[in-house]
């Protein structure tokens, strides 16, 4: 992968977004997910506009004169939602940071095996930055799925999907009420954190709040695992005050009956703003009748991004882990 080629991608798709932005009247994320389209399939009404048609064309071109990496394409589309959301005042307007989601593509890797092919879904699917970039590092033939209740987020996910040329079937839909779908091999989710508005929905569910509304973190983890196969495995990214809040005696005790704790990987706390949003990766295993607990989980306090030595000791003692404990971890 070549930075200067995502730079390309990049300037593409932000003077496209930013000419339907100010011809269309239209937010910048809604544009670049035009911009996409057009990219995509050059007949459509703006064809009937040709002074618009001839800035998108020749934008547009930068795709045209040579192909690009998955990698290149899904960072420079990275970096035009990035932009999109710099100020946004939606709390769900979030992109997982790519050293996140660098990391769970490297444990889905470790987790998958040498399996040929698997299932792979994320509830909290947003933009598809987190659900295309673990796509992006493994070789086994993925079967995707993804969900979001968000208009803007899942036309983005879409495209952002169809760019890359990536075959991912897309629910719109509250992923918190049920879903057409098989159980899958494989869960990755940077769970949205906060308190789900419906209560009569949020009856239905185990971990459902005593009084007042529910967390809806904690209802995403049991949904999840509610469409995990047996044996299969849950990667989220969580806020480290997740065992610690009011309702966290309910959510270990759910933990504890439907699955098994394999690790937990916190990230250096100089990565946020301040502790409050700091957050970790939980791995779990869903319990199944051929499945056991690891000796020992997997915990991990991971260094700076930076410091490219103790990031390699620590990925060493992960490795050793995998080594010694994966294979009695399989159902």
């Amino acid at each position: 992968m070549e930075q200067q080629n995502v730079e390309k991608v990049y300037q593409a798709l932000d003077q496209m977004a930013e000419a339907l932005e100010t011809r269309e009247n239209i937010p910048y994320l809604d544009a670049l997910s035009a911009a996409m389209e057009y990219i995509l399939d050059r007949e459509s009404e703006i064809t009937e506009q040709p002074l618009l048609k001839q800035q998108l064309d020749k934008h547009a071109a930068v795709f045209d004169e040579q192909s690009y990496q998955k990698e290149e394409i899904r960072k420079g589309i990275q970096l035009s939602i990035l932009k999109g959301m710099k100020g946004a005042t939606q709390q769900q307007h979030m992109l997982t940071p790519d050293t996140v989601a660098m990391l769970i593509g490297y444990l889905t890797n470790k987790l998958v095996g040498k399996n040929e092919e698997f299932r792979i879904f994320d509830p909290a699917v947003g933009t598809g930055n987190l659900l295309t970039a673990v796509l992006n590092q493994v070789e086994q033939t993925a079967h995707a799925y993804g969900s979001d209740v968000d208009p803007t987020l899942i036309q983005l996910a879409v495209m952002n999907a169809n760019m890359q040329e990536r075959q991912i079937e897309f629910f719109h839909q509250d992923s918190l009420r049920p879903f057409l779908l098989e159980p899958v091999d494989l869960v990755v989710s940077d769970l949205p954190v906060g308190y789900y508005p419906d209560d009569i929905q949020a009856a239905q569910f185990e971990l459902k709040a005593e009084e007042g509304h529910s967390y809806s973190h904690h209802l995403f983890i049991e949904q999840s695992l509610h469409y995990t196969k047996e044996g299969g495995y849950l990667l989220f990214v969580v806020p480290n005050f997740l065992f610690e809040s009011d309702q966290a005696r309910t959510l270990h005790t759910y933990l504890q009956q439907h699955a098994h704790i394999v690790g937990l990987l916190q990230f250096p706390d100089s990565m946020f703003k301040n502790e409050s949003q700091a957050k970790s990766v939980l791995i779990l295993q869903k319990k199944g009748t051929l499945t056991t607990a690891p000796k020992q989980a997997l915990l991990v306090q991971l260094p700076s991004f930076k410091n490219p030595n103790a990031m390699a000791n620590v990925l060493k003692q992960i490795n050793d882990w995998f080594d010694n404990e994966l294979s009695g971890l399989k159902n």
